[in-house]
Formats: structure tokens, C-alpha cells, sequence
């Protein structure tokens, strides 16, 4: 039975994960974003945002209906319980529809190379079953460069922002492929063009 070949795309935060996505999703493949995701769960009028404003106050609901995210922040941030009761409404919403758009990429194409780009994959223990696993991979002190350098934030912030991610060395451990992105764009670019490569030989085999 013909179906779409399910990548999940991970790495920490500036690691060149987006750049990886992008440039695969050139190619063809179908890229969903679970941020993305996450933003269009607690849209207005979701039974999501609902529970929210239900559970930490009506006041986190602005004046257009929307979710004040950074009030929500403020409100979760250091709280381990809040946290887990915030995961526990937003984190079957997000998987209802990454499901939707999985299917909605096989009935369009049954042969679809699928792109979920999930920059806590480790940390959610998500249950999708994977044909492969990517993982972006540069060194902790890159990512923190990367993060002053263009966005701005001072050396401990940056640190702080890597620190508060899953390990690379946990990444690694569930990497299928791994993307090198230490070095320049052009290096990074052409390792994803070479895994565009392998990725339609074997989901070419799969369908077989």
C-alpha cells in the first residue's frame, strides 16, 4: 500500500533547522511546521483556547479574540505543574492536526515526502511513527554565536536558550541522518540536497 514517507526534522534552536526545511521543501517535499501548528491550535474559536482561558484566566484572551501569548509565558515560565496542565491542552490539539495535514498531503499525493520540522522532537516523545529521523547538528557554542550575532541576545541569554534545550548528544542518539551544519550555508545546503536524493530513492523503494 502506497504512502507518504514521514521525516521528522529536528535540531535546537540556531542550528540551520529552518534552512534545512526550506530547502527540502523546494525540492518537493510537503513541510509542516509544528510551530506552526502550535499558533493554529489556540486560534481563535478552538476548543484549545478555550480551555486555557478556562483553566489560567480569561484575562490571557486579548480584545480580537486572540491568545496573549507573552501573559501565558509569564504565567506558565518556572512552573513545572502550569506547564504540564498548558502541554496537556495544546499538545493533542497539535497532533489532531499534524494527522490532518499528513492526510491531507497523501490524498493529494500518496507518494509525498512529508518534512515534520519539530524542534522539540525529543522533548515531546511524539507518537507518529517515522520513516527517518534528521537531525541539524551544530556545536552548543555555534548555536550560541548564531544566536548573538543575528538576533541580538547577549552572550548569557544565548547560552541560557541552548541550555534549556534537550542535549545534542540526546538529539544524535535518535538521528537516522544527521546534517552537519558547523560549516558554511553552502556545506549545509548541499548536504540537505544530497538527503533530498537519498530521501526519494527510498521512499520510491517503500512504495515498491
Amino acid at each position: 500500500m502506497m504512502s507518504v514517507y514521514l521525516i521528522g526534522l529536528t535540531g535546537g534552536i540556531a542550528s540551520g533547522k529552518s534552512t534545512v526545511a526550506t530547502r527540502l521543501a523546494e525540492h518537493g517535499a510537503v513541510h509542516i511546521d509544528a510551530d506552526q501548528l502550535a499558533r493554529e491550535a489556540v486560534e481563535p474559536g478552538t476548543d484549545a483556547l478555550q480551555n486555557i482561558a478556562e483553566t489560567f484566566g480569561d484575562h490571557l484572551i486579548q480584545p480580537d479574540g486572540s491568545l496573549d501569548r507573552p501573559a501565558l509565558g509569564t504565567v506558565v515560565f518556572g512552573n513545572p505543574e502550569l506547564l504540564r496542565k498548558l502541554n496537556a491542552i495544546v499538545h493533542p490539539a497539535v497532533q489532531d492536526l499534524t494527522r490532518y495535514y499528513v492526510k491531507q498531503a497523501e490524498e493529494h499525493d500518496p507518494n509525498a515526502i512529508v518534512i515534520y520540522d519539530v524542534p522539540l522532537l525529543v522533548e515531546a516523545k511524539l507518537p507518529h511513527t517515522f520513516n527517518l529521523i534528521v537531525v541539524v547538528h551544530s556545536t552548543d557554542e555555534t548555536r550560541v554565536e548564531r544566536l548573538i550575532r543575528h538576533r541580538g541576545l547577549s552572550r548569557a541569554e544565548a547560552q541560557k536558550r541552548v541550555g534549556s534545550q534537550a542535549s545534542e548528544a540526546e538529539r544524535l542518539a535518535i538521528a537516522d541522518i544527521v546534517i552537519d551544519s558547523d560549516g558554511t550555508l553552502a556545506e549545509t545546503l548541499g548536504q540537505t540536497d544530497a538527503l533530498w536524493s537519498r530521501l526519494v530513492t527510498l521512499s520510491h523503494a517503500s512504495n515498491t
